[in-house]
């Protein structure tokens, strides 16, 4: 299952780990450790943040791919599931199943 990984890591831990100089190569390696399939890195409520998707067939690949960021970055992080639009069209049948139960009271 996928999932949309929103990590924001303070100032403080993130002036630290660019003043690394091989902050680009760790980050990388990182994305690849955790086999992302992409990410983006943005400014989150005035701090470095970034969203990573991740692909997890068990709850239990939580902390392996969390971690890392936890103990270098210092990072809060989320992991919300999300669908790509194959997904979506998977789901019809529930979605349909949930309208005609509760959709109509």
């Amino acid at each position: 299952m996928r999932y949309l990984l929103k990590m924001r890591f303070p100032v403080e831990a993130g002036n630290a780990a660019l003043a690394d100089p091989e902050f680009g190569e760790k980050m990388k390696r990182l994305l690849s450790e955790i086999k992302a399939e992409t990410a983006y890195f943005t400014a989150m409520s005035g701090q470095r943040g970034g969203y990573v998707v991740v692909n997890m067939d068990d709850a239990s690949q939580i902390p392996a791919i969390a971690e890392p960021f936890f103990f270098w970055l210092k990072a809060d992080i989320e992991f919300l599931p999300v669908m790509l639009p194959s997904d979506l069209a998977d789901a019809a049948p529930a979605i349909a199943a949930a309208e005609k139960t509760w959709g109509k009271q």
